[in-house]
């Protein structure tokens, strides 16, 4: 019976490390992310509606796992997931070190806690063991450095290149990992694969600072060479055309492409804009409510941005803020109070 994995991992080096792993060693596996709070049952929760869905197609075909890393769980979320995962038909497995979970690693079989290492190595083990993963420990240096930077062994080799690393993932916001979660992971993931291919050079963490700048460009170039930023911008303005439809807001009739966190809205927004004629303006919204407008000569957006956010700017460049507003993980929970919000204005 083919095995089909779900894989639910924290946003940091570790999480991600985890899953560099599990990506190469199942042929079947969809991932998820979260960091703490309600972004972890939220996350459960579409993993369990992903597998329900899955299920309905391919029927008994699938052998179903569940599986969690760097992330501990509390005893409610732990029942939770637990009564569902039986209900479904599911195996369930979490592999993590902190020690916040040990109440719920002491009620659960399937909760393995080892606060003697990171998450990776855990994982990495977990799948030797398990699955005969890495057959020549060919991953065994990267997860080393994972690991000694992520539980602070200063004292290993490896320490310093782990360090490299640790900045190199959490400064990787190029991609919402909200808005596009996918291409966000495979984007950090890519950065883990390109780590993993100096491990061993010599001065490997200097080389690998030196060699960063490029390793993302070669992420996001596509046909022809360009500057970071521009092919950043393309590679989102190719992913929020893509998209649009999901992303689409109304302003007095008026459409527009709604980005959330994206940024760098000078270069992203009129990109955006050209690419799609059909649109009058692209609107993007931090987590704070704070927002940017641009338009390519369809709406005069400093008057959108006076009338919706208490702001202004040029006719096609301008801002403002979302009174009021609530931030959310869910990019859908996030287009509704804006939309919401700009009814209300517009009443």
């Amino acid at each position: 019976m083919k095995q089909h994995v779900y894989h639910l991992s924290h946003i940091d080096l570790d999480g991600y490390g985890c899953q560099y792993l599990s990506q190469q060693c199942f042929d079947t596996i969809d991932c998820y992310n979260a960091n703490y709070g309600p972004e972890v049952p939220a996350r459960m929760g579409e993993i369990v509606k992903k597998i329900e869905q899955d299920k309905f197609l391919h029927g008994d075909e699938i052998e179903v796992l569940i599986l969690i890393t760097d992330l501990n769980l509390t005893t409610k979320e732990g029942t939770w997931i637990e009564k569902e995962a039986v209900r479904i038909g599911a195996k369930l497995q979490l592999l993590d070190h902190h020690a916040t979970g040990a109440t719920a690693a002491e009620r659960f079989a399937w909760y393995k806690l080892d606060t003697t290492r990171c998450a990776t190595l855990i994982t990495y083990d977990w799948l030797q063991q398990h699955y005969d993963f890495d057959k020549g420990n060919d991953l065994a240096a990267i997860v080393k450095a994972i690991n000694a930077i992520d539980i602070w062994v200063s004292d290993d080799s490896l320490f310093e290149y782990g360090k490299v690393m640790l900045g190199m993932v959490s400064g990787a916001r190029e991609v919402n990992r909200i808005l596009f979660p996918a291409q966000d992971r495979a984007f950090k993931l890519s950065l883990i694969e390109a780590a993993k291919q100096r491990v061993n050079d010599e001065d490997a963490p200097i080389q690998l600072d030196d060699d960063l700048h490029q390793i993302k460009k070669s992420f996001f170039r596509q046909a022809e060479n360009n500057t970071k930023d521009n092919l950043v911008a393309y590679y989102v303005t190719d992913l929020l055309t893509a998209d649009k439809q999901r992303l689409t807001i109304d302003y007095k009739g008026h459409k527009g492409i709604l980005g959330y966190n994206v940024g760098n809205a000078s270069i992203i927004g009129n990109a955006c804009m050209v690419e799609n004629d059909d649109y009058d303006f692209y609107m993007d919204v931090n987590f704070r409510g704070n927002f940017s407008l641009r338009s390519n000569n369809k709406l005069d957006v400093s008057a959108m941005a006076a009338h919706v956010g208490n702001g202004g700017g040029h006719p096609n460049a301008s801002g403002g803020k979302v009174d009021g507003y609530k931030d959310s993980f869910v990019y859908a929970d996030v287009r509704k109070f804006v939309q919401d919000y700009i009814d209300k204005k517009c009443e």
